[in-house]
C-alpha cells in the first residue's frame, strides 16, 4: 500500500460518513500540512475502491452543488483490517527507537 492510499484510508475513517471527496482531500492536506492537488486523491480513491478497501456510493441530491450527488467513501472490513495492519507494522517499526529529538544539532 502507498503512502497516499494510507492517507486516504485514515481521512476515510477519521471523516466517519462524510467521506467525499472534497472533505478527503481537506483532511489530507490538514494532516500532511501539504496543498494536495484534487487529481492526487482521485488514483489513491479509485485504487482503494478496486482492492475493496473502500466502498463507494452516492448520495442523495444536495443543494450545495446545485442538486447533484456526490460520491461517499466508507470503509470496508478489509479496510479496518489494512489500518490495522498498517498500524501494527508502524508500532513495531518504531519500537524500542529512543525518541528523536525536537530539534537535532545541525538545527533542522
Amino acid at each position: 500500500m502507498t503512502r497516499s492510499e494510507e492517507y486516504v484510508l485514515l481521512a476515510v475513517w477519521r471523516l466517519q460518513g462524510n467521506a467525499y471527496t472534497l472533505s478527503i482531500l481537506s483532511q489530507v492536506s490538514e494532516v500532511t500540512g501539504y496543498d494536495w492537488q484534487l487529481g492526487a486523491i482521485y488514483v489513491p480513491l479509485e485504487r482503494l475502491v478496486r482492492k475493496r478497501y473502500l466502498r463507494r456510493s452516492k448520495s442523495g441530491p444536495t443543494g450545495e452543488r446545485g442538486g447533484r450527488s456526490k460520491f461517499l467513501y466508507e470503509l470496508t472490513p478489509l479496510g479496518h483490517k489494512a489500518l490495522r495492519e498498517i498500524r501494527a507494522v508502524h508500532d513495531t517499526a518504531w519500537a524500542g527507537l529512543p525518541k528523536i529529538p525536537l530539534k537535532s544539532e545541525d538545527g533542522a
